[in-house]
C-alpha cells in the first residue's frame, strides 16, 4: 500500500486535508484516527471488492457463521498487523508527532460480546481470513454492548456502553440491502387448485434489517471477508399502519422505538417476560436477516437449490442461532415451493453446530406459547419436526416411551433449543476433548447413542495474531529473531523454541521481556486504579465472566487466608505477589455480584494494612474488555483457570496466556487437560477434584460442605470472617448470602473441597518462583507447546471435517 514511510506520510497528510480539511500541525488525535481508519479503508475496499467477486464468479463453498456475539476488541492495530503496515505507520505518525498507541485508544472496543463465545467467534473470523477461507459471521449491530461496569462502594453498578456513540470507521451501512422478517400475526394453510398446501400470513409485525459490513482483513493476504452485523429498524409504510391513524405520532413513535429495541442491548434482562420475549426476537431476527442473505447469495449462482449444501455451511455457534434451523425449512418450502423432505435433506446437510457448554441451565429452552405466539409460522414447523423424529424414534425403539420423550425438542410444554439444533444437523462438535467426552458419555449420551457419526471434537483456539504478535511485539520479535519467521504462518513451528531450554542467555532475556511487560501494567494500574503493586511481585492474575463455576470465590478466599496468615505471623514466608482481577457479573445475577462487593472489600482491607501492603496487594480492574487483557495477559505469572471439573467447555484465555509464557494454575478442566498433555507435570500447576469425581458427587450426593468445615479449621476461620466481626465483614451480614451458598446450599461448586489442595498449590508456587531459571524454563515451555492451540489449527479442522471447504486461491 504504502511503499515505505514517507509515502505514508504524505498519504496520511493528504487524507487529513481532503477528508476532514485539516492540517497536520492543527489535527487532533481523534481526528488523526480518523484519517488513520479512512486512509486504510480505501485500501481494505479494494481487496474486499475483489475477494466478494471471487467469491461469486468461482462459485466456491462459504461459510456463514451466525454468532450472537462477535468479540473483535479494536480493529486499528489488528488490521495494520494483518495489512504488514504497522512499523511503517508507527514510525510514519512518530515522525509527525503521533503516537499509535494513542490513536488505538480513541477507538472503542465494539460492544459486540460478553465473553468467551464471543472472542472465539472473532477468532475464527480472522483465521479463517488469513488462511484464505471464504468464511463470513452474522451478527446483530448491538446499539449498546454488555454495560459499562463502574464500581462504587465496592459494588458493580452497569451503565450503557454507548460504544456508537462516536464514529466507527470501519462498518459500512448497506441499506440497498435491507431485508424484512416478520413477528407476530396469523398463519393459516391455504390449499391451491392444485392440491398443494400453501402458507398466508397475516397480520404480523414487520421489521427492517439493515446490515452494517464490517471487512475481516487476512493476514498478509488479499482476502478480506465480512462481519455482517444486521440492525432493527421500522419499516415506515408498516409503522404508519400500526398506528391507528397517520396523524397519531405518539403511536408512531412508540411501535417504532419497539421495533428498533430488537437490536439496542446485547443480553437484555430476561428475568421478566418481556426481556424474554426480546431476547427470541433478536434471536429469530439474527438467523431470518442471515439465512435470507445466505440464500439471495446463492440464487446469484444460478444453480439448483439441491445444491445449496455444496456451496453453503451454515453453522450454529451455540444454540442461540438454533432457529435458522426452521427459518431454513420455511424459506425453502413456503418461499421456494419444495416439498417437506426436499426442504429437510437440504437443511440437514447445511447445518453444523457447536455446543459450549455442559451446564444444564445455560441450555436454552423457551415455552411453547411464546414461541407460538411471537414465531406462528416457525413453531408449526418445530412442531412437525419434533412430531416426525419422535416418530422415526418410535420406529426404532417402539415402546420406549422415557427415551422418547427424553430425545423429544418439545417436552414439558418448551422447545429444547439444544434438541433443535443435534436434530436438525450433520455435525455435532465439543470444543475441548473433555468437554467432549462429557457429552458423548454423560450430558447428551443418549443423543450420541442415536447419532454417533454426528459427534466430533474441535478444541477451541486463538489467533496468535492478534494476541502474541500485536499483544506482546517484543516477544514475538525474540521469537523470530531465535527460530525464524515460519511460525507467523504455521505456529506449531513454536516448538522449535524447546532448543533454548537450557540456554540460560535466551531464559534471561525472556525474562527482561516479562518484566518489561510487568512494568508497563504496573504503570497502567497505577494510572487507571490508583494503586502502587510492585512489579517484581508474582502477577497471580483471573480476568473472565464472573461466574459461580469460575470460582472467583476460591481465589478471593485464598487470599483472605494468606492475609490472616500474614498477621497472626509476621514472618510467614511468603513470595511477594499481586492478586489482579478482571470481571463483569450479569447484572441479575445476584451472587456473582456479591463476590465482586467481597473481592473489593478484601481490597480495601489488605491494601490499606501498612503490615501486608508491601507483600500482598489485590487489584480488580474496572470494565474489563479485550484491549485490556491485552494489556494484562502478556505481563502475567500465574494464569488462574480455577472452573470446577466438568464446568468449563474449554476456555480462551488459558492458550493466550499460556502463548505469553504464564503458567497455569488450573483443574484438570476444559483445554487445561490439553495444556498439561502437552506441557507435562513440571510446566503446569493442576489441583482439585477431577472431572469424574465432581460428576460422581452430583450423582450419589455424598458431597458435605459442612463436614469439611468442620474438619478444616482454615476453611472454619476463613468462612467465618465472612458472617462474624472482622476486618472483612465488620459485624454486618453484607457476605450472608456468600457464607449461605457454601454451607447452607452445599457449595455447588465445590470450592471448599479443593480449598486445602489450592492452598497447597499456591504455596508450590511461592517456592518455585523464586527460582528463576526455574521458572523462565516453565514459561519457555509454555510458550513452545501453546502453538496448538492457534485457531488456524482449529479452523482447518473445521473447513476439512465439518464444512468441507478449501482455501479460495486468492492468497497471495
Amino acid at each position: 500500500m504504502f511503499s515505505d514511510k514517507e509515502d505514508f506520510k504524505q498519504s496520511f497528510s493528504e487524507k487529513l486535508e481532503t477528508t476532514l480539511g485539516k492540517k497536520v500541525d492543527s489535527a487532533t488525535e481523534t481526528d488523526a484516527y480518523r484519517a488513520l481508519g479512512s486512509l486504510l479503508t480505501d485500501e481494505i475496499n479494494k481487496n474486499w471488492l475483489k475477494t466478494n467477486k471471487h467469491y461469486q464468479e468461482s462459485k466456491e463453498k462459504q461459510v456463514y457463521y451466525f454468532s450472537m456475539e462477535f468479540l473483535i476488541g479494536r480493529l486499528m492495530g489488528n488490521n495494520l498487523l494483518n495489512m504488514q503496515l504497522l512499523n511503517t505507520v508507527r514510525n510514519g505518525l512518530d515522525e509527525l508527532g503521533f503516537s499509535l498507541t494513542e490513536l488505538e485508544e480513541k477507538e472503542s472496543d465494539a460492544g459486540l460480546g460478553n465473553g468467551g463465545l464471543g472472542r472465539l467467534a472473532a477468532c475464527f473470523l480472522d483465521s479463517l481470513a488469513s488462511l484464505g477461507y471464504a468464511g463470513h459471521g452474522y451478527g446483530i449491530r448491538y446499539k449498546y454492548g454488555m454495560f459499562d461496569q463502574r464500581i462504587i462502594d465496592g459494588y458493580q453498578v452497569e451503565l450503557p456502553d454507548r460504544w456508537l456513540s462516536k464514529e466507527y470507521v470501519w462498518e459500512v451501512r448497506r441499506p440497498e440491502e435491507a431485508l424484512e422478517v416478520r413477528f407476530g400475526g396469523e398463519v393459516e394453510m391455504v390449499e391451491e387448485k392444485s392440491g398443494a398446501l400453501t402458507c398466508k400470513h397475516t397480520n404480523y409485525e414487520q421489521v427492517r434489517a439493515v446490515p452494517y459490513d464490517v471487512p475481516v482483513v487476512g493476514f498478509d493476504n488479499e482476502t478480506v471477508n465480512t462481519l455482517r452485523l444486521w440492525s432493527a429498524e421500522a419499516s415506515e409504510d408498516d409503522t404508519l399502519k400500526k398506528a391507528s391513524k397517520q396523524s397519531d405520532f405518539d403511536n408512531f413513535l412508540e411501535h417504532k422505538r419497539s421495533l428498533e429495541e430488537i437490536s439496542e442491548f446485547l443480553y437484555p434482562d430476561d428475568s421478566h417476560e418481556e426481556g424474554k420475549r426480546l431476547r427470541l426476537k433478536q434471536e429469530y431476527f439474527l438467523v431470518s436477516s442471515g439465512v435470507q442473505n445466505a440464500l439471495d447469495n446463492f440464487e446469484k449462482l444460478n444453480l439448483p437449490l439441491t445444491t445449496f449444501p455444496d456451496h453453503a455451511a451454515l453453522h450454529i455457534n451455540d444454540t442461540h442461532p438454533a432457529l435458522l434451523i426452521p427459518e431454513l425449512m420455511r424459506i425453502l418450502m413456503d418461499e421456494r415451493g419444495l416439498g417437506w423432505e426436499e426442504a429437510w435433506d437440504i437443511t440437514q446437510a447445511s447445518v453444523s453446530y457447536t455446543n459450549h457448554t455442559t451446564l444444564s441451565e445455560a441450555l436454552e429452552t423457551w415455552p411453547v406459547g411464546m414461541v407460538r405466539s411471537l414465531l406462528p409460522r416457525i413453531f408449526m414447523i418445530i412442531d412437525e419436526i419434533n412430531e416426525r423424529f419422535c416418530q422415526t424414534l418410535w420406529e426404532r425403539y417402539p415402546g420406549d416411551f422415557d427415551r422418547i420423550a427424553s430425545l423429544a425438542i418439545i417436552a414439558d410444554g418448551h422447545v429444547k433449543m439444544a434438541h433443535l439444533s443435534i436434530v436438525g444437523s450433520h455435525s455435532v462438535n465439543g470444543v475441548a476433548k473433555l468437554h467432549t467426552d462429557i457429552l458423548k458419555k454423560r450430558e447428551m449420551k443418549i443423543f450420541y447413542d442415536t447419532f454417533p457419526e454426528r459427534f466430533n471434537n474441535k478444541t477451541n483456539g486463538i489467533t496468535h495474531r492478534r494476541w502474541l504478535m500485536h499483544a506482546n511485539e517484543p516477544l514475538s520479535a525474540l521469537i523470530t529473531e531465535s527460530i525464524g519467521d515460519q511460525w507467523v504462518r504455521q505456529p506449531d513451528r513454536l516448538q522449535d523454541l524447546l532448543k533454548y531450554k537450557e540456554d540460560t542467555s535466551f531464559l534471561n532475556r525472556l525474562n527482561d521481556i516479562k518484566q518489561e511487560k510487568k512494568e508497563e501494567l504496573t504503570a497502567f494500574i497505577k494510572d487507571y486504579s490508583n494503586i502502587t503493586i510492585d512489579p517484581s511481585s508474582i502477577f497471580d492474575v483471573q480476568i473472565k465472566r464472573l461466574h459461580g463455576y469460575k470460582r472467583q470465590l476460591l481465589n478471593a478466599l485464598h487470599i483472605m487466608h494468606l492475609y490472616n496468615n500474614l498477621k497472626a505471623n509476621p514472618n510467614f514466608n511468603m513470595t511477594p505477589r499481586t492478586f489482579i482481577f478482571g470481571a463483569k457479573a450479569a447484572p441479575s445475577y445476584h451472587f456473582a455480584k456479591k463476590v465482586i462487593k467481597l473481592i473489593h472489600t478484601i481490597a480495601s482491607v489488605v491494601n490499606n494494612d501498612p503490615a501486608v501492603r508491601n507483600r500482598m496487594k489485590v487489584v480488580f480492574l474496572e470494565n474489563y474488555s479485550v484491549s485490556m487483557a491485552e494489556r494484562i495477559i502478556p505481563a502475567t505469572n500465574i494464569s488462574e483457570q480455577i472452573s470446577t471439573a466438568s464446568k468449563e467447555a474449554s476456555g480462551t484465555g488459558n492458550m493466550k496466556f499460556m502463548m505469553n509464557g504464564a503458567i497455569t494454575l488450573g483443574t484438570m478442566d476444559g483445554a487445561n487437560v490439553e495444556i498439561h498433555d502437552l506441557v507435562g507435570d513440571d510446566h503446569i500447576y493442576t489441583f482439585g477434584l477431577s472431572s469424574d469425581e465432581v460428576l460422581e458427587y452430583y450423582k450419589n450426593g455424598f458431597y458435605s460442605s459442612r463436614k469439611v468445615y468442620d474438619e478444616d479449621d482454615r476453611v472454619r476461620h476463613t468462612l467465618d470472617q465472612l458472617i462474624h466481626y472482622s476486618p472483612f465483614s465488620k459485624g454486618e451480614t453484607e457476605f450472608q448470602d456468600i457464607y449461605d451458598n457454601l454451607i447452607t446450599y452445599n457449595d455447588e461448586f465445590f470450592v471448599l473441597k479443593d480449598f486445602a489442595s489450592y492452598i497447597d498449590t499456591q504455596a508450590k508456587i511461592s517456592e518455585d518462583y523464586l527460582d528463576t531459571r526455574l521458572w523462565n524454563e516453565k514459561s519457555l515451555v509454555n510458550i513452545a507447546r501453546s502453538g496448538k492451540f492457534s485457531s488456524d489449527r482449529t479452523i482447518q479442522e473445521y473447513a476439512s471435517e465439518i464444512w468441507k471447504i478449501e482455501p479460495s486461491g486468492i492468497l497471495k
